[in-house]
């Protein structure tokens, strides 16, 4: 048995970490042990020992071999994502981090090639730390065509884990100028598009078996309104979504066999995206009033959001659905 027990362990790799003992006779019922998150080695004539191997982080933090169960709540390894909004700016920086945490990223956007920032990163998720982001051209508007990509990305995985819903625009203008069909093209992106891409992924995570969470980019606009800002529309579509937040979360919460499809929205602040630097162009005394209105004197960058798109997508959120994640550099707690 010690010798049967230390060829297994030859050809698992070896990974330092607290161990679980097992008797040899334990260890002959329990086969199954060996998968690919668990390894067999010999401990002495009477026992072995298995251990779990690092998760996709521990893999990618300084020694993983030291501590290879840290942080494996934010471990996606394995898990499948769709971004929409994910060809540029705030979609597609969320969209690198589920791939640094073992994702596989699928970004939708409107755009009939993506930019250069899109291959870079690209370029960057394979090289660096092994992923895959993949692109598809998609207009949030057309179901049929949201339908049949998501369905598609199901089907060639088997699966599908999660939505980061960031497409979306913005059009600023005093409510007394805005014209009736601009209200209605906001809409359609803002809020229909949203609505229409987290139904989409529900129903292939519901088909597959698959629990998950969804991710909706909504706005600190959604809840106030921005000082100096005439952007009515744009901000009732927030406010829009984070309602349907709630209801989805409502319906959802025990949809797959009694488990989850948690949903959340994510409330950002001023982030500087070429979006507000049009913004600051239009109206150069708009940066200094959302400056001294923020209480830490500055706007943020997409990538200050990384961190909570990974917290909401992964089960580090677990107990979490309903729920809006407010970061705007306490712009709303005056």
């Amino acid at each position: 048995m010690l010798l049967a027990a230390r060829a297994l362990s030859r050809r698992l790799p070896r990974h330092a970490s607290t161990a679980y003992h097992f008797p040899n006779a334990v260890a002959r019922n329990h086969k199954s042990l060996t998968s690919h998150r668990y390894q067999l080695r010999p401990l002495s004539s009477t026992a072995v020992v298995w251990t779990r191997r690092p998760s996709a982080i521990a893999q990618r933090l300084p020694d993983p071999e030291r501590e290879p169960q840290r942080l494996r709540d934010f471990d996606l390894e394995g898990k499948i994502f769709v971004v929409t909004g994910g060809g540029r700016g705030l979609g597609l920086t969320l969209a690198e981090v589920l791939v640094e945490a073992g994702g596989k990223v699928y970004c939708l956007d409107r755009l009939s090639e993506p930019v250069q920032e899109f291959y870079d990163a690209q370029k960057r998720s394979a090289e660096v730390y092994g992923g895959r982001l993949t692109y598809d051209q998609v207009d949030v508007r057309d179901p049929n065509n949201l339908d049949q990509v998501i369905s598609r990305i199901a089907d060639e995985n088997q699966g599908l884990h999660g939505l980061i819903a960031a497409a979306g625009v913005q059009k600023v203008m005093p409510a007394l100028e805005y014209p009736p069909e601009a209200v209605n093209e906001m809409m359609e992106i803002n809020y229909r598009g949203v609505y229409l891409s987290a139904v989409s992924c529900a129903k292939q995570m519901i088909k597959y078996k698959t629990p998950g969470a969804l991710c909706l980019i909504a706005s600190m606009s959604g809840l106030i309104a921005n000082k100096g800002f005439t952007s009515s529309v744009y901000n009732s579509s927030k406010a829009a979504v984070c309602q349907l937040t709630r209801s989805l979360a409502m319906e959802w919460g025990k949809i797959v066999d009694g488990k989850p499809i948690r949903v959340n929205a994510l409330c950002p602040g001023n982030i500087m995206t070429p979006m507000v630097r049009k913004n600051f162009e239009d109206d150069p005394g708009l940066r200094e009033i959302w400056e001294r209105e923020n209480m830490l004197g500055r706007l943020s960058e997409p990538s200050e959001f990384r961190g909570a798109a990974l917290f909401l997508l992964s089960d580090a959120s677990s107990f979490m659905t309903g729920s809006q994640l407010i970061i705007d550099g306490g712009y709303t707690a005056w």
